[in-house]
């Protein structure tokens, strides 16, 4: 009698503790197709592009065990926080943009747009453009070694190679030469330089910072941001920026990749002014602090016409993208593009079509050799409609090509760190010169002349496999992430 009462308590035991059981899955399943849900309706709020708003959606519901995680690290394209971060400070910021404005004032073209120094179209700058690192890194090191009061440097990946180390001793010489010296570095661009590396900068008294892309509580879960700048400004006199990091794999000495083609500029004049206060905004993010940099009044150094677009998903407006389509827009006869990625949204693939449909020479010059599968991928879906278009395509077949360079006419050009795809327009902290100078346009033609005898002519019309295809369009979905 006891072994048969005790087996029945036991049963009930057992179908008590399952439905227990039972009833918290349920909740827990209930509660994460909840959150899904929940934030699907974030997603079809928040998400810019109307494309990735749809795909976040639809994973969110149908699979969110895996989409929710996902959503919560790459799903934002809003920085938080940024803009208005002087707001928390004691106005330093504020005060440092407006005696910019004022000093740029008797050099601007134009009043620039909502009072943006950093948009402001100014002459008098004389612009050196720098080939590859053979021609960047000496002027870099230049620029640094010359240095008497000032220094900031800002690099999205810094490498702990003969390059790398030797730009930190230069800037440790100089901090122990006196001279007020800040680095600034993206750390998942730099994820595998040790902190071993920066001590002999601290040991000498420079500051070091990384950009602290998950600072704030709305960005705390975020890995998908990247400040992709690159840029260094001596005494507030003479900058630099372009397309290169510091590697020696920039410098054409990477056995996978060879010959690496990379575009620097110099600028001299009042663009500098633009250029380093770019920094001060991305110096004040990372710390909270204001850097005590030199602001000297701007001097005519030159006949050059100089925009500075420092742009990122802090903007209230996607300005990258923006200034990418008015450039498009205003080309007449020419529009040559180098980029080591093509993955335009569908407003820039929109207005390249526009352009070769008005008649204008539009080619985009690609690597034939791929450093980051995904994106790589991406650019053989847009083959069909640039061929219909009209739109000739290049691989550049010497090496690596890295540039991020645009030839608009006989008079303008950009060189920067923009590349043309999603993760630029939307998701880094990008910058980059916009040039209007006849002069400083034929070397650039002159450059890119070379770089083409370098291609070849992809035939756009080729037929791809239903595999291929299948890969490329993947790719492309992908690209918010990549």
């Amino acid at each position: 009698m006891s072994w048969s009462t005790g087996g029945r308590e036991n049963g009930y035991h057992c179908r008590m503790l399952y439905e227990v059981w039972r009833r918290l899955i349920e909740v827990f399943v209930l509660t994460v197709h909840g959150l899904g849900v929940f934030n699907a309706v974030h997603a079809i709020l928040k998400v810019r592009a109307p494309q990735a708003a749809i795909g976040w959606s639809l994973a969110l519901v149908v699979f969110p065990w895996v989409a929710i995680p996902l959503y919560w690290i790459f799903g934002r394209q809003k920085f938080i926080g940024y803009r208005h971060a002087a707001l928390t400070g004691d106005g330093l910021l504020d005060v440092i943009a407006e005696n910019v404005c004022r000093a740029l004032e008797p050099f601007q073209v134009s009043p620039p747009p909502a009072g943006d120094p950093l948009l402001a179209e100014t002459t008098g700058n004389h612009v050196d453009l720098l080939i590859n690192g053979k021609e960047a890194f000496p002027a870099i090191f230049d620029a640094i070694d010359a240095a008497q009061k000032t220094l900031a440097v800002q690099f999205f990946i810094i490498r702990d190679d003969r390059l790398g180390r030797q730009l930190r001793d230069r800037m440790a010489a100089r901090a122990r030469a006196g001279v007020a010296v800040y680095l600034l570095y993206d750390e998942v661009g730099c994820h595998g330089l040790k902190a071993s590396f920066f001590e002999p900068l601290h040991e000498a008294g420079a500051c070091v910072t990384p950009f602290r892309t998950t600072r704030g509580k709305g960005n705390r879960f975020q890995l998908n941001f990247r400040n992709h700048r690159k840029l260094v400004v001596a005494d507030g006199a003479v900058a630099l920026t372009g397309g290169l990091n510091v590697g020696v794999e920039y410098d054409g000495e990477d056995s996978r990749f060879g010959a690496w083609r990379d575009t620097h500029a110099r600028v001299q004049g009042p663009g500098v002014l633009a250029l380093q206060l770019a920094f001060v905004e991305d110096w004040h993010w990372a710390t909270g602090d204001i850097p005590a940099l030199e602001w000297p009044a701007p001097v005519h150094a030159g006949e050059v016409k100089v925009r500075v677009a420092a742009t990122g998903p802090a903007d209230e407006l996607d300005r990258c993208s923006l200034l990418f389509l008015h450039t498009v827009n205003t080309a007449r006869k020419r529009l040559w593009i180098a980029s080591p990625y093509f993955v335009p949204d569908p407003a820039a693939l929109a207005a390249l079509q526009l352009a070769a449909l008005q008649g204008v020479d539009v080619r985009i010059m690609l690597p034939e050799k791929p450093d980051h599968l995904l994106p790589w991928l991406s650019s053989f879906s847009y083959y069909e409609a640039l061929a219909a278009a009209g739109i000739s395509l290049y691989r550049y077949r010497e090496g690596f090509l890295h540039q991020k360079v645009l030839l608009v006419d006989d008079d303008r050009a950009t060189v920067g760190s923009v590349n043309v795809d999603y993760r630029s327009f939307h998701l880094n902290f990008e910058l980059a010169l916009m040039i209007r100078s006849h002069a400083f346009a034929a070397e650039v033609e002159t450059m890119m002349e070379a770089d083409f005898c370098r291609c070849v002519k992809v035939d756009l019309t080729r037929p791809q496999s239903l595999w291929f295809r299948a890969k490329v369009r993947t790719a492309r979905l992908l690209s918010p992430v990549q």
